[in-house]
């Protein structure tokens, strides 16, 4: 009689935790699930993009963007010269200046088959129009030399750190 009320309280006690489990991942979530599309609000964009190459992830010659070339894009003077063009052409935003604003910012953008650069964004920001800045500088840059994959030139994006630091 007593191993049988033993087994009871054990097939008791295992019910009672099974039932413990199953309803602690139980999801019971107050929210109502929404099927389909739903609109959200915009958030702003640091500047005007393309979104049909966002969307269909081509370049402005209609041809695919690749992320990883065999054949990196190199900006004339290669990095010694990009270096240079941001000596000469990045400035320090006062406001950043202002409130010790410092850090890398991250810069995304295309360089199209023919060199030029469309739809930079920014990745990663630091705010004290630093991001608006280094958005300026990469829209101004000159052409660069096109990725290459498989012997054939092609669109490719670039994902670009802009550190700022002040002395």
């Amino acid at each position: 009689m007593k191993i049988n009320k033993m087994k009871i309280n054990k097939i008791t006690w295992i019910s009672a935790v099974c039932l413990l489990l199953f309803s602690a991942s139980c999801d019971l979530a107050t929210e109502q699930e929404i099927e389909g599309p739903t609109q959200v609000e915009a958030k702003p964009s640091m500047g005007p993009t393309n979104i049909a190459a966002r969307i269909n992830d081509v370049g402005k010659d209609g041809k695919s963007i690749f992320d990883v070339t065999e054949v990196q894009p190199n900006p004339p003077g290669g990095m010694e010269g990009w270096n240079k063009y941001l000596q000469e052409n990045l400035t320090y935003p006062a406001e950043a200046k202002r409130n010790g604003v410092e850090g890398t910012v991250i810069v995304v953008f295309v360089i199209n088959s023919d060199g030029s650069i469309s739809d930079p964004e920014i990745l990663r920001g630091i705010g004290g129009g630093a991001d608006e800045e280094a958005l300026r500088v990469v829209r101004n840059s000159p052409n660069w030399t096109p990725a290459q994959q498989r012997d054939q030139v092609v669109n490719s994006r670039m994902r670009l750190p802009i550190r700022f630091k002040l002395s």
